[in-house]
């Protein structure tokens, strides 16, 4: 591990966590499978937050409202995508001890580097926007009454209060990188804990048609353009660019060997770790359509198209108890999706052109927009929906390096792709660049 590597906090690491994950590598260990398998789990929960993010919300809350439950199907494809996606993330960062950002720098021209360095900021400011907008939301929807008389004596936007609260609070939660990556991976996890329970009561509430749901799972369709167009933002908000720089950085110098017996290992229990993560965020998901779909679509209130409207509808629908829940999950969600893209930017700025700035400052810089959006008084729920369209067309220029590299055996070494899996991640790369074309298309030339 090179000594960048050990400075970095979200490496710097528990030692009892290292100590514990080198007993089971050499196989000493005595404890039992699930106790084995703790000391690995977290990369992949922390990256997986972004895929229940305030952008979900947004795409899977219209999604269910205008078509039902025909787009879970979507949700479905999205997640096992995003599942082989993130694992080749952290295989990579396994395998080669860098990060997706540092193994383009290191194979690119100059211009070529500081050119996808800074598309990749972009990517992560749309993220950011999302995120934070999201968390501001949840706040505000917690206390509207208090935050509408702030903003009805002073004049400032209704979300202005919510958004400083919410910045303040992700300062605070930034600090713990400097305990190690444990703390950290701890309070991401119990944030999703948080989402998926919040979640689970929706659905009991809901009493969704599980056979309807099970049915659409798996059939794919689409009802005309508009459908395609949401589907199109249905993925870019649940694979994301940003998220994939930052796993392969998670995992690059988390738990270091070299010995190729101990390194298949480690991935075998990171792989354990996607699995876990990422099934939990595909069902969080499917649970927001499925929300919609069960409580809006199934009610005639097929142009719920805002956040607000949601949770605005689900008190006289399902109760005051289902919306205050669901203003919980969205602060939940908000705040560490906004925390983890301020991770990912550190890890994309110091890959490609070796300079870190301090956490406060980036923190402070990939704010700025969403207070533009707020002191505009955009709709920030569209202003969500079109971040995703944003990430959706990032996605290429992160997803065909990764699967590129992790083809190439000089950098993966006895981890390299088996061929199917190659042929399987190049069929998700060419049908996120179609769906882009598409989203190109349908913007500029019919305007929907």
């Amino acid at each position: 591990m090179t000594t960048k590597q050990k400075k970095d906090p979200v490496r710097s690491g528990d030692i009892n966590t290292l100590l514990s994950a080198n007993e089971v590598l050499d196989g000493t260990s005595k404890k039992g499978f699930l106790l084995r398998m703790l000391p690995f789990l977290g990369p992949a929960f922390i990256a997986c937050i972004a895929y229940i993010d305030p952008g979900n919300f947004a795409t899977n809350i219209q999604g269910g409202a205008q078509f039902g439950y025909e787009l879970l199907w979507v949700i479905v494809a999205s997640n096992l995508m995003a599942m082989l996606i993130q694992t080749l993330a952290a295989k990579l960062g396994i395998a080669s001890g860098k990060n997706l950002a540092e193994t383009m720098r290191d194979r690119y021209p100059r211009w070529a580097g500081i050119g996808m360095w800074v598309v990749m900021e972009i990517v992560a400011m749309a993220t950011d926007l999302a995120e934070f907008l999201g968390a501001a939301l949840g706040v505000y929807l917690l206390f509207p009454a208090l935050f509408l008389k702030i903003a009805a004596v002073t004049g400032l936007p209704e979300l202005l209060v919510p958004a400083i609260l919410m910045g303040g609070l992700t300062f605070i939660v930034l600090l713990l990188e400097h305990s190690g990556f444990r703390p950290l991976e701890a309070l991401i996890t119990s944030l999703v804990g948080v989402i998926a329970v919040c979640f689970l009561i929706e659905t009991i509430l809901d009493r969704p048609n599980l056979g309807v749901v099970a049915y659409h799972s798996v059939v794919p369709m689409f009802s005309g353009p508009q459908s395609i167009l949401l589907a199109a933002g249905i993925l870019g908000a649940t694979v994301m660019p940003h998220v994939i720089f930052l796993h392969s950085g998670l995992t690059q110098g988390r738990i270091v060997t070299q010995d190729p017996k101990k390194l298949r290992m480690l991935f075998q229990f990171e792989l354990v770790d996607v699995i876990i993560a990422m099934t939990l965020a595909g069902l969080v998901n499917m649970a927001m359509l499925i929300m919609a779909a069960s409580t809006f679509n199934a009610h005639g209130l097929s142009n719920i198209g805002t956040i607000q409207e949601a949770y605005r509808m689900l008190t006289p629908l399902l109760g005051g108890a289902a919306s205050f829940i669901f203003a919980i999950s969205l602060l939940a969600s908000g705040h560490a999706s906004s925390t983890v893209g301020t991770m990912a930017g550190q890890v994309i700025m110091q890959g490609f052109i070796h300079r870190k700035i301090p956490m406060w400052t980036r923190r402070i810089a990939t704010m700025l927009p969403s207070f533009i959006v707020i002191g505009m008084r955009l709709d920030p729920t569209r202003t969500l929906v079109l971040s995703q369209v944003v990430l959706s067309f990032g996605l290429p220029f992160a997803v065909i390096p990764l699967i590129f590299y992790t083809a190439n055996r000089e950098i993966m070494g006895g981890l390299v792709n088996h061929k199917i899996t190659t042929i399987a991640g190049s069929l998700v790369a060419a049908l996120i660049v179609a769906l882009n074309i598409f989203l190109i298309y349908q913007l500029l030339f019919i305007g929907s």
